[in-house]
């Protein structure tokens, strides 16, 4: 996988990023969305496919991007499905700062030491190109006026924006009930997103896995062939998720 093209883990954080104090939105749940991030990428990019409520790797070979093959061989360790909520709810918690170290080294942002009260070490952090981040958030904002279907990639980062509550963050007070809303609808149209950020939300309401919702079109079965195949089986969660308010 080359780097043309970010990363959707990339573009969470990049969203999440406030210019204004260099700090990350909802840092206590912003690892479970990077988590699952990870999971929408691989199956994108033909590693993984859902199978059912859980992840299964079809295609070990490496991406070439360093932050998503060591999920890929984690995933790979399992020698099993692994069921969303347990891969997004395990014990990886830091991904946020593997991440910020990761676009510091792609040059994607810059690390600004200070201090916190003149005394404490503190490390903030600033795009290195506002245009990017302005790119990225003008998908959203053009998904969200037009009604107009959007592309995977830009489907999957709105469900899971919604599901760690980037919503007001991106879309703040009254004045940006309507776009949050929106946004959370966004997540109808990439199915897979839609059953990760479900279970990103369980995660967060301390739901364990094996008490997740079963899916009404039973467990899809795993492709063969090395592509992303059918995702079946996610479409229900999705619809759940596109049902929760903003």
């Amino acid at each position: 996988m080359g780097k043309s093209r970010r990363t959707i883990p990339e573009e969470l954080l990049l969203l999440a990023l406030d210019p204004t104090t260099g700090t990350t939105a909802q840092p206590q749940t912003l690892d479970l969305g990077l988590a699952g991030a990870q999971l929408v990428e691989l199956s994108l990019a033909g590693r993984i496919v859902p199978d059912g409520d859980r992840i299964a790797v079809i295609l070990a070979r490496p991406t070439g991007d360093p932050t998503l093959d060591h999920a890929l061989e984690l995933l790979r360790r399992r020698g099993s499905p692994v069921r969303a909520a347990h891969w997004i709810g395990g014990p990886r918690l830091g991904l946020r700062q593997t991440y910020l170290a990761h676009l510091e080294r792609c040059g994607m942002v810059a690390a600004v030491p200070g201090q916190v009260c003149g005394v404490l070490p503190t490390t903030r952090y600033q795009a290195s190109d506002d245009c990017t981040n302005a790119a990225i958030k003008q998908r959203l904002d053009t998904a969200i006026r037009t009604g107009v279907p959007p592309d995977p990639r830009t489907a999957a980062l709105a469900a899971l924006a919604h599901a760690v509550g980037l919503g007001k963050h991106l879309y703040p007070g009254n004045e940006g009930r309507s776009s949050r809303s929106r946004l959370r609808d966004l997540i109808r149209y990439d199915p897979l997103g839609g059953m990760v950020a479900h279970a990103v939300m369980d995660v967060q309401n301390g739901l364990p896995a094996q008490q997740s919702r079963p899916s009404t079109t039973g467990r899809a079965p795993a492709a063969r062939n090395g592509s992303v195949g059918s995702r079946g089986g996610s479409v229900a969660a999705a619809g759940r998720v596109g049902a929760r308010t903003a």
